[in-house]
Formats: C-alpha cells, structure tokens, sequence
C-alpha cells in the first residue's frame, strides 16, 4: 500500500476505486483485496475460498459482480461509511458496508476483533440480503418466492411463534402485537417475509458451509417450521454437488 495514502480517510467506494487495479480475481463474479495483515494461505482458504465455494449455483448466477475488501475496521459515517486502520468509538464500529458502484456491488468487511464464523455469518447475510434485492417483484415490495412467501403466510395464520433472527423477529413483532386480525398483505408483512427470507437464507447457505447449530432460545422458530422454510430454500437453490443442507442430505 502507498505510503502517501491514508487510507482512513477514504469512504468504502472511494477505497475500492483507489484500489481497484490490486484487486484479485476469484471467478466470474468475485474478487478481492486485503489490506488487513497478515494474510496467508490459511486465511484465503477460510475467508474466501470456502465460503465463495458453498454457494448454490442459482445463487451465484443471481449476483452481480461483487468486490470484496477485506479491512480491520469500518467506521460508521455519513454520507458513507470509512475505512479504519484504528479500532473506532464502539458506537461508530460496524462490521460490514455494502455499497453500489454502477452494476458491481462492493461488501467491505472489518476483520479484526472478528472471528472467522461471525465473518461467514455476515458473508451470507450480506449475499441473502443481495438475493432478497434480485427477488422482489418489479415495482413492488414483495417477494417473488410464492414458496417462501406462504409458508411465512402459514405460520403467521397459524400463530407461530419466533424466527431464525433478530431483524425478521422484530419485523413479526411489529405484525403480531397489533390489536384485531393479523393481516398477511400490506407492506407490514412484505417487510416481515424479506426480513425472514434474508434470515433464513442466511442461516441456510452458513449451514450448506460449515457445522452449524441452531441456538434453541425463546424467540426461535420450531424446528419443524424452520424445516419447512430450509426445504424450501432448498427447491430454489440447490447446494452445490457434494454438499448438503440436512442430515439425511450427507447419506
């Protein structure tokens, strides 16, 4: 890195255009560069490697092409979030920036202080919330995943109570604790169904990725209805040959 740039100084985009010609390739639709040190072979495996190899293919042909910038902290700030080579103010310290430039898509992530399954766990967060963006039907704000959709629908009917995370329970929660009937159409649920889509999928591509279990806590979504939603996810995206989603999927 040149000694004349400061890098804390540039917002994520500006960062990603500085270093653009550093970028290194990973396929079709990713590449990346690192300016958080040491980086080895150890470390591209686990952060890049692995991760990107997990994808179901229906997802990977979705994404746009993607720059992924590995950096020890982000800063939260406006208009844009900046890149930090000092830990900020606990208040000003995010972990991931995605930002648009034209038709690529750059997710900044902040490594240090994060161990390598919360980096997974924002990877896919950031790639299920990119999904979510490329499944919405044209001009509106509803899934186009009448699967997904319904089954979110159902539970809802049925009085099914939790969800995988903490974005789609706040969402349900803004749904269920209103007085009379719950209504299953209006923005209120399309905001809950891609708040949940994006939750599940997320824990779904993690789980496709590593051994994962799922925490059972009070707000957590039934196992069988969790099921259902994997299942489904399942028909839409295929893990990629040789890996698998359930138990039953390893035989």
């Amino acid at each position: 890195m040149p000694a004349h740039i400061d890098p804390s100084k540039l917002s994520v985009s500006q960062f990603a255009e500085r270093f653009r010609a550093d970028m290194i390739s990973l396929g079709s639709k990713f590449s990346y560069y690192c300016a958080s040190l040491p980086w080895g072979d150890d470390d591209m495996r686990d952060y890049l490697e692995e991760p990107i190899s997990a994808l179901p293919p229906a997802i990977s042909a979705q994404l746009p092409r993607t720059s992924i910038l590995l950096v020890p902290y982000i800063s939260k700030s406006k208009p844009g979030d900046i890149v930090s080579m000092e830990k900020p103010p606990e208040d000003k310290l995010v972990y991931t920036a995605q930002v648009k430039v034209g038709s690529e898509t750059i997710i900044a992530f902040g490594l240090k202080d994060q161990e390598v399954a919360e980096y997974h766990y924002r990877f896919y967060n950031q790639i299920a919330t990119m999904i979510a963006d490329r499944s919405m039907k044209p001009g509106t704000q509803e899934l186009n995943l009448p699967q997904f959709v319904s089954l979110v629908r159902d539970e809802l009917v049925g009085q099914v109570h939790g969800e995988v995370d903490e974005e789609s329970w706040r969402a349900k929660q803004a749904i269920v604790r209103r007085t009379g009937k719950v209504r299953t159409d209006g923005k209120p649920f399309h905001t809950y169904a891609r708040h949940s889509f994006i939750d599940t999928l997320t824990l779904y591509l993690h789980g496709i990725c590593c051994d994962i279990d799922v925490d059972a806590g009070p707000r957590q979504l039934p196992s069988r209805f969790l099921r259902k939603r994997l299942l489904a996810l399942r028909e839409y995206f295929p893990p990629p040959q040789g890996f698998a989603v359930l138990p039953e999927d390893m035989k």
